[in-house]
């Protein structure tokens, strides 16, 4: 059984050390002890408590000065100091410099109890809030990825929860949704982050030179190949190989490559040389890889080694509230590298981005921003700054209710229906664009059914969907 915490006892006096370390292993703690606060300081390091219980009274180096030097070694050490009945002015006082708690001799079984318990509780939740803090800072520095809407926020969170693992990573998503920030996120939160990153694109290359790119070839091995070239396995090994356009390579690479992902080895192209690397696959693709498998264009195995864990990144209009924080990004940075001072954008403009529909994406939306800074003659970025048809969107977005003249309860029905149509039915798909609750959704579905009005049919395919309430919640 794990114990309770580590507890280090540090008393002159045998008897009472003795004594006090067995009532805490009766209790479930690790304990070591040690006669003084000399002989304690090799045990700090070693044994590493969770929790230093000390006499303040000690010959040599006394309680407050070793209650000091734990602190050098580990400004988070948790401290409880003892001291005589007379003499609790002076557990005062190394409360006042940062100890815990005090108690006082002879000790108080129950009391000992009750402080051990609440200081190392008091520890924990430090350590956890501390813990949070680092989390909610990892997510602000994912570098260059911008989003606070519900689906992106899931996207960090999944990104810090697989980044420590060994696991191959498959991101999928339109093109222009940022999936390499994202494979290059999980390598710099991963053990692997100080070795190499090193990407490939596998649309953008011959089935022979893909091949050479992945293996390296020996000398001769076709023609120009005039030396021994490593591949992209061999260069990063120890690191991680991103592998974009993932669905676009040949049966006889997807052969090549699942056997590597199986054994961890491979031969170079016109050799017959063992290598072994050691590499993370994150692989990333725009196509439907799961329809691929079942027509028959890309190997089953292959594709469950390479999904372990998959990542979807959202389009952008499926995520139409970080488009102010994504402009202010790419507007920063722009104006920057263009030495223009432009501050934001007219109420206008920030109006025709989000009528925009951004078939691009945010790759589309950051050529946006750089052309409007470059083209831009105020401090503001207006409307005509923007490309025509962004300009132009409310008169290119048929079919959507008039605002203003539409009620909000007419509004919430259109972006329901709509939000349904994309997702093809799915309503907890559907909630979390929306960032509303799936019931919501079913009674909204039900009440437009009972006014003969709901023009969808939605399914429920999560286990979380539950049935409709028979009033809205609150």
């Amino acid at each position: 059984m794990e114990a309770r915490g580590r507890i280090l006892v540090v008393d002159d006096e045998a008897n009472a050390r003795s004594a006090l370390a067995e009532l805490l292993r009766e209790e479930g703690y690790a304990v070591e002890t040690a006669a003084d606060g000399f002989k304690a300081l090799p045990k700090l390091e070693e044994f590493g408590p969770d929790l230093l219980l000390t006499d303040l009274k000690m010959p040599g180096m006394d309680g407050m000065e070793l209650m000091k030097r734990a602190w050098e070694s580990d400004p988070e050490r948790v401290v409880v100091v003892m001291t005589a009945y007379g003499s609790v002015d002076t557990a005062v006082a190394a409360m006042r410099q940062g100890a815990a708690d005090y108690l006082t001799k002879p000790i108080n079984v129950d009391e000992l109890g009750l402080v051990i318990a609440r200081v190392l509780e008091r520890r924990r939740l430090r350590a956890e809030a501390g813990q949070l803090r680092q989390r909610l800072a990892d997510r602000r520095s994912m570098k260059n990825i911008v989003g606070s809407s519900a689906v992106m926020q899931r996207v960090f969170d999944t990104v810090l929860q697989v980044a420590p693992s060994k696991a191959s990573v498959l991101i999928t998503g339109e093109s222009g949704t940022g999936k390499e920030l994202v494979a290059e996120a999980l390598h710099e939160h991963s053990p692997r982050a100080k070795g190499p990153f090193v990407k490939l694109h596998c649309a953008a290359l011959a089935e022979t030179i893909l091949e050479s790119e992945l293996f390296g070839h020996e000398r001769g091995a076709f023609t120009g190949a005039a030396a021994r070239r490593d591949g992209r396995f061999q260069q990063a090994d120890g690191g991680t190989l991103f592998l974009d356009e993932i669905g676009e390579i040949s049966p006889s690479t997807q052969v090549k490559l699942l056997r590597f992902l199986q054994e961890r080895q491979f031969e170079r192209v016109g050799g017959n040389q063992t290598v072994r690397v050691d590499v993370r696959i994150i692989a990333a693709t725009n196509r439907d890889l799961a329809r691929m498998v079942k027509e028959g264009t890309f190997r089953e195995d292959l594709f469950y080694r390479l999904n372990v864990v998959s990542i979807d990144m959202p389009a952008l209009r499926e995520r139409a509230s970080d488009i102010p924080l994504l402009g202010m990004h790419f507007l920063k940075k722009y104006a920057v590298e263009n030495d223009k001072h432009i501050v934001g954008f007219s109420d206008e403009a920030l109006a025709a981005m989000a009528r925009y529909s951004w078939p691009g994406n945010v790759r589309e939306l950051e050529n946006a921003i750089e052309r409007a800074v470059i083209i831009c003659r105020g401090d503001v970025i207006r409307p005509e700054d923007l490309t025509p048809a962004i300009a132009s969107a409310e008169r290119n977005h048929a079919g959507g209710p008039p605002v203003p003249g539409t009620t909000l309860a007419e509004l919430e029905r259109y972006a329901i229906l709509k939000t349904l149509e994309h997702t093809g039915g799915s309503t907890s798909r559907a909630a979390e664009i929306l960032g509303i609750s799936t019931r919501k959704i079913q009674y909204r579905l039900r009440e437009y059914q009972g006014h003969g009005h709901s023009g969808h049919d939605a399914h429920h395919d999560d286990a979380e969907d539950e049935p409709a309430p028979a009033a809205e919640p609150r």
